[in-house]
């Protein structure tokens, strides 16, 4: 079933279905065919279970507060945070839309969000620069990637909460791969502005300028201290930590810098609302999937099928990366990491890969396929906010892409680079 659910599943995508009902009909149309009909029943049945689930809220509520933040104009100053200290580097504008999309990252945790809120301010002042746009919406795309790496992360809390992990591992885990990433994409940008002479964005900011700055940035920046510094240290929940984000968001927003009014709440609501509803459906269509396919041992086969080709945990790493690279063209990595990470995950702690590392390498693989043609979801949306074609932002974004599977096989290939800071504050071995 397995086997046959993919080309299926593929199939409903290219006729236009959404991802949602794609992995209910697929299934469900494989189970029918194998004259499991009562299986059925509990394919859908699983869907609300699936959502129903205290871990999950999490994910509503960060992005509520990513929305707050964007709608209240804590976007635009992380923006001229990033302006002051870097828009005097040729390329200086491509580096900032990379250092926002680092900061942005610990305030929503979505590569959607990143790019619909950095790239309606950046893609426009980019291509008022001198850049071409199908360049200013590729370089978003890539960078917005980070949003999902560092801490908070949607997809990482899905992964922990389908793997029982500790959701404090795994942000601690993402920080460096996360900032490697943003590191890794602002090198190629200095030398693709030293080759093709990219526009300096603005004259050398003064200390003074830099401190008025940061200080505008200070409340924003301040929001992944406050999720983390009460995680780690016991003060609150995950869940707890996205609903504190909330009310701080709220707090700074409204009476702090009085740039969120209270009429613009419901649009909010609603905005973060619908978002949310999106990704808990494909949650609890991937849980309810994920059911099916455990009751007819896919699981143990592919993994006995997997442990056939090598035992050789490097080469196996390898071999899964590149799967999880195919993987993420298609599908997004919500869905991905609730059906394959049961799978994949016990055959790697089995051979002595830690399973923070593994989670890492997994969460980084499948949220740079968001950006990943042709069907990376952040391509559409950059596409839908710059106007350009996908055709043309898939091609631009290559060069990025290559840094980023770069990054990925760092990560996979030296584990110190997740598993230090989880080490060192004892949330992993």
């Amino acid at each position: 079933m397995l086997v046959l659910f993919l080309p299926v599943f593929l199939f409903f995508l290219m006729v236009g279905l959404p991802v949602f009902f794609g992995l209910l009909f697929a299934p469900g149309i494989l189970l029918w065919l194998n004259g499991q009909e009562r299986d059925i029943t509990l394919l859908y049945r699983n869907l609300y279970n699936g959502m129903d689930s205290f871990p999950l809220m999490a994910i509503p509520f960060f992005m509520l507060a990513g929305e707050l933040m964007n709608r209240g104009g804590i976007t635009l100053r992380l923006v001229e945070f990033s302006q002051a200290l870097m828009g005097h580097f040729r390329g200086g504008l491509a580096h900032v839309n990379i250092l926002s999309s680092m900061l942005f990252a610990g305030l929503s945790g979505s590569a959607v969000a990143d790019t619909s809120a950095l790239g309606s301010m950046l893609i426009p002042a980019m291509e008022k620069q001198g850049y071409t746009r199908r360049f200013a919406a590729a370089i978003t795309a890539a960078s917005s990637v980070i949003g999902p790496i560092i801490p908070p992360s949607g997809i990482m809390i899905i992964y922990a909460y389908v793997m029982g992990e500790s959701v404090a591992a795994l942000f601690l885990a993402g920080i460096v791969p996360g900032i490697l990433v943003g590191v890794g994409l602002m090198v190629l940008v200095k030398l693709m502005a030293d080759r093709y002479d990219f526009p300096v964005a603005s004259r050398r900011h003064t200390w003074g300028e830099r401190g008025q700055a940061s200080i505008k940035a200070f409340f924003p920046l301040l929001t992944p201290v406050i999720i983390l510094g009460g995680i780690l240290s016991g003060v609150f929940t995950p869940t707890e930590a996205a609903a504190v984000a909330v009310a701080y968001a709220l707090i700074i927003g409204i009476f702090v810098l009085r740039t969120l009014k209270l009429s613009e709440l419901p649009d909010v609501l609603a905005k973060a609302g619908i978002t949310s509803a999106v990704v808990l459906l494909l949650v609890g269509a991937a849980m309810s999937f994920k059911t099916v396919v455990s009751l007819s041992h896919a699981p143990e086969l592919l993994a006995d099928f997997i442990l056939t080709l090598t035992e050789n945990p490097l080469l196996l790493l390898f071999l899964i990366n590149l799967l999880l690279f195919a993987v993420g063209m298609f599908l997004d990595a919500g869905p991905a990491i609730i059906i394959l990470g049961p799978i994949l995950g016990p055959v790697f702690t089995s051979l002595g890969v830690d399973s923070v590392h593994f989670a890492i390498i997994m969460c980084v693989n499948l949220t740079v396929g968001l950006a990943t043609p042709p069907m990376g979801l952040v391509l559409f949306v950059a596409a839908s906010v710059s106007g350009e074609k996908v055709e043309t932002i898939s091609k631009a974004i290559l060069p990025f892409l290559a840094v980023e599977i770069l990054v990925i096989m760092l990560i996979t290939f030296v584990p110190e680079i997740s598993m230090t800071i989880p080490r060192l504050t004892g949330f992993a071995d």
